[in-house]
């Protein structure tokens, strides 16, 4: 699926909510920290469930915590510790868009991850 070269708004958001999900991986991308970006040479990496995230924008401004679950359907990640009470008075996952965040520090660097810090390294150059 090509990404939409439309200027319409409401195609932009029609592309973006019925995108398959190993496109919607890409709308997973959060900025590094600058002692990540200085260690890795890279911008941005796609949030993953162990990373150190800090939010920096609405209710949970300045937060550090653990990503939880990342869901790419509402390309939402859920953090530790960021929890609103529902009306049955249970704690809950605030949702937050990944743009939202800082990763301080990467979870597991396993061969795909490391594979994609590689590539993008080479295409910031």
């Amino acid at each position: 699926m090509p990404i939409p070269k439309s200027k319409k708004p409401s195609k932009q958001r029609k592309f973006l909510y019925n995108a398959p999900l190993h496109l919607r991986h890409k709308f997973m991308n959060a900025p590094l920290s600058k002692e990540l970006r200085e260690k890795y040479g890279v911008k941005r990496l796609p949030v993953r469930k162990g990373d150190t995230v800090k939010i920096v924008r609405g209710k949970f401004r300045g937060h550090e915590g653990t990503v939880a679950k990342v869901d790419l359907k509402k390309a939402r990640i859920y953090v530790d510790g960021a929890t609103i009470e529902n009306s049955r008075g249970e704690q809950r996952f605030y949702p937050i868009h990944p743009s939202k965040v800082i990763i301080t520090k990467l979870g597991e660097v396993d061969k795909v991850r490391q594979k994609i810090i590689e590539r993008r390294k080479k295409e910031v150059k």
